[in-house]
């Protein structure tokens, strides 16, 4: 039995769409269950908003969500050019056979034509919907004009119904008189979507089409065009639609819909994707699940119809649970999902930053967040929380730090275990509780009120560093 070949085929044309990526996961879900093909196809017809600069977004955001491409326009394959703008000449064959064949034809309709015509329905009757009156479609080569542009039309099937057993939908029937003959190619030789994408798909050897519900207006077309070439079409499914929180389309005013936005927020990848698995896709009440877990459980019968609507705060919740959790992530993935936002402090000791991370796992919400929680730990100064200077360091309280700065100095050994027993048999002495020494000394060296155990975050600084952070914050005071 052939194994299954899907595809992703986005448009260069801006950010990559939190929608487009849903797509995109379910199809490469079936394909890694399946032992089949991703293909990642860029349709960038669109040529005055299709750039460069936005296929290597898409790249990218693919690469870091971890939804890995068998063939594409970077890594090739066997199928290709994996760009339409590439594949003109293969539509142009394609067109031709349709118009030899009588099922599609040549069109010299101007635009002036066309917009008077639209014109004198819209007086005649201002609700009508416009359709192509069909000039050329009963003419011939005969007909033709040397000295004019035209486009080429699909001859649609005056009768009859058009349909296809939806993998998600179920039957669906579609009237061809409601059809109208619709354009394949433009006069310049580039494909409209309908043309282009049937055409793409039969030359890559696609054998499942899913895509968000908002396709299915398309579907009878393609159909028809899959009929006129004579080749049998894939199998369609389409997806229920992620809609904002009072049901309209989703969009920037409902949060951040660009991949982009939360790789630089520091959401986990597998975090977002898990989220987005949710929007038409269901394993009983799971919620949380490893890309095995989603591999291994995905199937199309438990596919929903029913639209969803856009939750940032579940997100964030789902994306948590993979932030601290090592059974989702375990503490490599963590480390190396961690270095990027570290990067500005330069070479990072790892042993230091594992030794942290029990006490910001099971807070940090982003990697961002996880990055801002260690920084005391490799900058050169520690980044104050303001609330927390002003509490400890600014008054009374801070009148600690320089005694103990000295006891520290004199210890013969800089580790924890020492540190802890010395300040302590020091503090019992001075009639201090260790709270009274504990929280300003952690300010002072962290910045902030929480931290791994003081005496740890004293072995990890070292002694040079400990001291000179307990001297700057014993200034402070003035």
């Amino acid at each position: 039995m052939t194994k299954p070949r899907l595809r992703f085929a986005p448009s260069p044309t801006g950010y990559l769409h939190i929608g487009g990526v849903r797509t995109a996961l379910f199809n490469w879900l079936w394909a890694r269950k399946t032992g089949g093909t991703f293909v990642l196809r860029i349709e960038d017809t669109d040529q005055e908003r299709s750039t460069p600069e936005n296929e290597q977004i898409i790249l990218r955001e693919l690469a870091w969500l971890g939804l890995h491409w068998d063939e594409g326009p970077d890594t090739g394959g066997p199928h290709g050019p994996y760009r339409q703008m590439e594949r003109l000449e293969i539509y142009r064959e394609f067109s031709d056979r349709l118009v030899a064949s009588g099922a599609a034809y040549r069109c010299y309709a101007t635009k002036e034509e066309l917009d008077a015509a639209r014109e004198a329905l819209r007086a005649a009757d201002p609700k009508a919907q416009f359709r192509y009156p069909g000039w050329w479609r009963d003419k011939g080569p005969a007909d033709w004009l040397s000295d004019r542009p035209y486009v080429i039309r699909l001859r649609t099937p005056s009768s009859g119904h058009t349909g296809w057993n939806d993998l998600v939908f179920g039957e669906q029937r579609v009237p061809n008189d409601t059809i109208q003959d619709v354009v394949l190619v433009r006069s310049d030789g580039v494909p409209l979507y309908n043309f282009g994408c049937v055409v793409d798909d039969i030359t890559m050897g696609i054998t499942l089409v899913a895509r968000g519900r908002d396709h299915m207006i398309n579907t009878p077309i393609q159909l028809l065009v899959y009929q006129a070439l004579g080749v049998t079409p894939p199998t369609f499914g389409h997806l229920p639609m992620m809609l904002g929180k009072s049901g309209e389309k989703l969009s920037k005013r409902h949060g951040a819909v660009s991949v982009g936005e939360y790789r630089e927020q520091g959401v986990p990848a597998l975090g977002l994707l898990n989220y987005l698995v949710r929007f038409g896709w269901s394993f009983g009440d799971q919620e949380v699940f490893t890309m095995v877990d989603l591999i291994d459980k995905f199937d199309w019968s438990r596919t929903s119809r029913a639209d969803g609507k856009f939750d940032a705060a579940k997100l964030t919740a789902i994306a948590f649970e993979h932030m601290k959790r090592a059974d989702l992530m375990d503490d490599d993935g963590y480390v190396a999902s961690l270095l990027p936002w570290l990067a500005r402090y330069g070479a990072i000791d790892e042993r230091k930053l594992r030794a942290v991370l029990p006490t910001v796992r099971p807070r940090a919400r982003t990697f961002r967040e996880a990055a801002e929680s260690v920084d005391w730990l490799f900058a050169l100064e520690p980044t104050f929380d303001e609330k927390a200077k002003e509490k400890f360091l600014l008054g009374e309280k801070a009148s600690v730090l320089s005694p103990l700065r000295d006891v520290l100095a004199s210890a013969p050994e800089f580790a924890a275990g020492e540190l802890e027993a010395k300040v302590k048999s020091w503090a019992e002495e001075r009639g201090y509780g260790l709270g009274d020494v504990a929280q300003p000394a952690r300010v002072a060296l962290t910045g902030r009120t929480f931290s791994p155990g003081l005496f740890e975050v004293m072995e990890l600084l070292g002694r040079d560093v400990t001291l000179a952070r307990l001297d700057a914050a014993a200034r402070l005071r003035g």
